[in-house]
């Protein structure tokens, strides 16, 4: 590969990323047959807090990925929490890591039994599906995750910081008893680099809502000895116990530093076609009652109930499975293209994802983000291709979306939790024009008008 390169030796990997970065990992713990670069590729972040990124395979961020891998991860990182705490898989039976590598389209039922029952907390912007995918493996069990919103008008339960991120406030606006109880708590997250964001959230619940159990889950843990000892250190000062598991365990040394500025620009070589534009509205199917939440650039128009983000039981993830069935349904019939590209966009990605694992065909799905990468049309290297537009939903915020092959989609279809403006739509839509996308359905799970 041109752009990174990797080589194995008793469980360590050197990677080289654009000639100015150079990566060691040293794997302790990984015990799937599915190779390691079915994980992760690697890419340059603009970022001076930290210069690279582990590019997901799996998660649905940065990369697109069948939906249901997007799913099965969550299953898959439930079924090691299990192995990890309690000594025991309840999973047996469901080959979930056969389904995984297959791509077999069915996410199995709740597994984990009822007699274990925590509150499960995603964090945002990049977990907010795979913690709910965790959670969909409980019988019984509490979930939300985290927001970068600003409700208008609420105030948050509790706050915590994530210092390396580009938006560094986390908020959790929640019904105060979802909290207030002894439950062990659970943090989901994609990567553990040092475990700072973690201990930030357990230092803020435990000053509020004390218990005695933590269990941190991600799929990538990359803790340095100096950053468990930290964690050593917090339990020993709270007297409380942290857990954790994850699918991959190991460290990395990072030598030299990200490129200063772009380093190749995507060149148009097609004629771009002419874009159909279709406006779908999800209300008149959803059969969700509206969340009473309101706030940002779009303030009459409510947040979605079940999205997670104001605190759901297994009681509510059943009403919003059927919600997403007919749903799924109803978006089914509307697919003209044969390859089609399911977009999430933000926070909101569990119901995209979700309704596009029931599409069937020919389906990849990913989120917008707001992580700037460096964009380089090399093979291997983990942001071939990039978009960048305001975020329809604040223009104040830049969106990206990265790795959306020119001129491979014969559709695409953008999720927005909330309507939003067509002028405000423009620089996202002239985005999808260049890609030589010709078909784009902006999908409305709430708007004002009804479906069209």
């Amino acid at each position: 590969m041109e752009s990174q390169t990797s080589t194995y030796s008793n469980k360590k990997y050197s990677y080289q990323i654009l000639d100015s970065l150079s990566i060691e990992l040293e794997i302790t713990y990984y015990p799937f047959r599915f190779p390691l670069e079915e994980l992760f590729v690697m890419a340059a972040r603009r970022n001076k807090k930290r210069s690279f990124l582990f590019v997901s395979k799996i998660l649905g961020k940065h990369l697109p990925i069948p939906p249901v891998r997007g799913l099965l991860t969550g299953s898959l990182l439930a079924d090691i929490y299990t192995i990890e705490t309690a000594g025991k898989s309840f999973a047996k039976g469901l080959n979930l890591e056969d389904r995984f590598m297959q791509g077999i389209p069915v996410v199995p039922e709740a597994f984990i039994p009822e007699d274990n029952s925590p509150v499960i907390i995603g964090f945002a912007e990049t977990a907010t599906a795979l913690g709910q995918s965790f959670f969909a493996a409980f019988k019984k069990a509490d979930y939300f995750h985290t927001t970068r919103e600003a409700v208008a008008g609420e105030s948050p339960v509790i706050t915590f910081e994530e210092e390396h991120s580009h938006a560094t406030s986390h908020r959790c606006y929640i019904p105060k008893d979802l909290l207030d109880n002894t439950r062990e708590i659970i943090l989901v997250d994609d990567e553990m680099s040092t475990g700072k964001t973690a201990i930030n959230i357990i230092s803020s619940i435990q000053a509020e809502f004390p218990r005695k159990v933590y269990t941190v889950v991600s799929i990538l843990d990359w803790r340095s000895p100096s950053d468990l000892e930290k964690f050593s250190q917090l339990e020993k000062e709270l007297g409380i116990t942290i857990r954790s598991a994850s699918l991959l365990r190991g460290t990395f040394t990072v030598t030299g530093q990200s490129p200063d500025k772009e380093m190749s620009k995507n060149e148009q070589l097609f004629k771009l076609p002419e874009q159909e534009v279709k406006k779908v509205y999800l209300d008149s199917y959803s059969g969700e009652e509206d969340a009473t939440y309101f706030g940002g650039k779009i303030a009459d128009i409510p947040y979605a109930a079940l999205s997670g983000r104001f605190g759901m039981d297994e009681q509510d993830r059943r009403k919003l499975d059927e919600s997403i069935s007919a749903l799924s349904s109803e978006l089914s019939r509307m697919v003209t293209g044969k390859r089609v590209l399911a977009v999430g966009t933000g926070e909101f990605m569990y119901i995209p994802m979700k309704i596009a694992s029931l599409i069937g065909g020919d389906i990849r799905f990913q989120s917008t983000t707001r992580s700037p990468i460096h964009v380089v049309d090399k093979d291997g290297y983990g942001a071939r291709y990039g978009m960048a537009f305001p975020n329809p939903e604040d223009h104040e915020i830049q969106h990206y979306l990265y790795n959306v092959e020119p001129f491979h989609y014969d559709e695409a279809m953008i999720f927005f939790e909330r309507e939003v403006t067509d002028e405000s739509l423009k620089p996202l839509l002239e985005q999808f024009r260049q890609a030589g996308i010709p078909s784009i359905k902006i999908v409305f799970y709430h708007g004002r008008k009804g479906n069209e």
